[in-house]
């Protein structure tokens, strides 16, 4: 977990990049998917609660709850690395109140079938479509993740600007998380923080259940949508031995280039949180989805 650093350093700084365990991230070199046909699901029945999907031949578990707002974005929430959508559950009652909302298991994830080889941002993403697909079809969304889930999400919007309408990133990993690392911690590092050193590094090159391989990249522009950047205030990665204070410098930058998404871009502090925004002030991850949700709402134009 993140709000307390305990026995084993290395394990927690691997979860600031992919989750609560060592699950991890993408490469662009892995496996694609199927290619998917042209025809979105509109006029399918709405998933009301907890049902598996079909997407390029493969199980994938999707919860949705509400209604959707006169004309507004369908709100999908995506899971931290080693987390599943069962976790992101009291986040999605609160919000489906006012809003429609939806969460899914990334493969090797959760519920969902287990990816069959490599994943790539853009297989990921592909899946990422299917999902979207099932649950929005026609109508905008809003991506809303935290940690690797964020990470996912600030890479597909800018490829997706057809559909997606705002953002919000919830202690989203760098989008040169990578660099910051390794520059952060240096071969020569001894101890604990050889070993986070060593574990991100394995991580990053898709040792992990979703086998999705991370590689540093430029942020590109989502277009001018509305765009909510939210940062941890409690500085738990000080904790680690000699190198904490470097790391947590690197991972505030990291937030600060993810402002490149769009012109609407705010970057905020959930002053008492760790890495888990929503459980720890679930309040603060609320008000940002929210907010960005009645900006992406066409009648907001």
């Amino acid at each position: 977990m993140f709000r307390k650093i305990k026995a084993s350093v290395g394990v927690t700084l691997c979860s600031i990049v992919v989750g609560a365990a060592l699950v991890g991230c993408g490469s662009d070199s892995g496996t694609d998917w199927n290619p998917f046909g042209p025809t979105r699901k509109a006029d399918a029945e709405p998933i009301s609660g907890t049902e598996r999907i079909k997407v390029a031949g493969q199980s994938v578990n999707v919860s949705c709850s509400g209604d959707p707002a006169k004309g507004g974005p369908v709100v999908i929430l995506m899971h931290g690395g080693g987390d599943g959508l069962d976790k992101l559950a009291a986040l999605q009652k609160t919000l489906s109140k006012k809003n429609r909302v939806c969460s899914y298991d990334r493969l090797g994830a959760g519920a969902s079938d287990k990816p069959t080889g490599p994943q790539s941002f853009s297989s990921t993403g592909k899946v990422l479509t299917g999902v979207l697909d099932r649950v929005a079809g026609d109508s905008p969304v809003v991506l809303a993740g935290h940690s690797l889930g964020g990470l996912i999400a600030a890479r597909y919007a800018p490829d997706h600007k057809d559909r997606v309408k705002g953002l919000v990133l919830l202690d989203t990993t760098s989008p040169t998380i990578v660099g910051d690392i390794t520059k952060a911690i240096p071969a020569s590092a001894k101890g604990p923080a050889a070993e986070v050193r060593a574990q991100n590094l394995a991580i990053f090159k898709g040792a992990n259940p979703e086998k999705l391989v991370i590689t540093d990249g430029k942020v590109r522009s989502a277009g001018n949508i509305p765009v909510e950047v939210v940062q941890h205030g409690e500085q738990y990665l000080a904790a680690i031995p000699e190198y904490g204070l470097l790391l947590e410098k690197a991972w505030s930058a990291g937030q600060r280039k993810w402002l490149a998404l769009s012109g609407r871009s705010k970057l905020s502090t959930a002053a008492k949180s760790g890495h888990y925004i929503y459980l720890d002030q679930p309040e603060v991850a609320v008000r940002a989805i929210e907010r960005v949700a009645a900006l992406a709402s066409p009648s907001a134009g």
